[in-house]
């Protein structure tokens, strides 16, 4: 799992603030606020929405999918795609498309992923099973 830094949504002073409650990585987000109840806890302990915390969690765990790093699950995130099920959902040359408008003004990503990388994504989304509690 990558660093807390790397969940899209997440600014300097968020980071901060996580890390000085014990989470450091996107792992961690999810070990301690995949539930409704850990959420209210670590949003007690940090004074972060529980919404917020939801949001991150969705986000960390786009980043279990491999070959999704930060800027990819930023992409995804800037798509539409905040979470596993959503990724699910997609259609791969539909999620090319909306890449491509979104790259070109943003410039997310330095190079857009293939068609076979997103297939790929949406075959790993369909095999893990959400991190999250609803």
């Amino acid at each position: 799992m990558g660093s807390i830094d790397q969940v899209t949504g997440i600014d300097a002073r968020q980071a901060t603030t996580l890390r000085k409650a014990g989470v450091r990585t996107s792992g961690g987000l999810i070990e301690k606020a995949s539930t409704r109840g850990g959420r209210a806890k670590l949003s007690r302990a940090t004074g972060l929405s529980p919404r917020d915390l939801r949001a991150w969690v969705n986000h960390s765990d786009l980043l279990r999918i491999a070959g999704v790093g930060d800027k990819y699950s930023e992409l995804l995130v800037a798509a539409g795609v905040d979470t596993i099920r959503d990724l699910r959902r997609r259609s791969p040359a539909a999620l090319l498309a909306r890449f491509a408008g979104l790259n070109g003004p943003r410039r997310v990503v330095e190079r857009l992923p293939t068609a076979a990388m997103v297939e790929g994504w949406i075959r790993a989304a369909g095999e893990l099973a959400p991190s999250i509690d609803r």
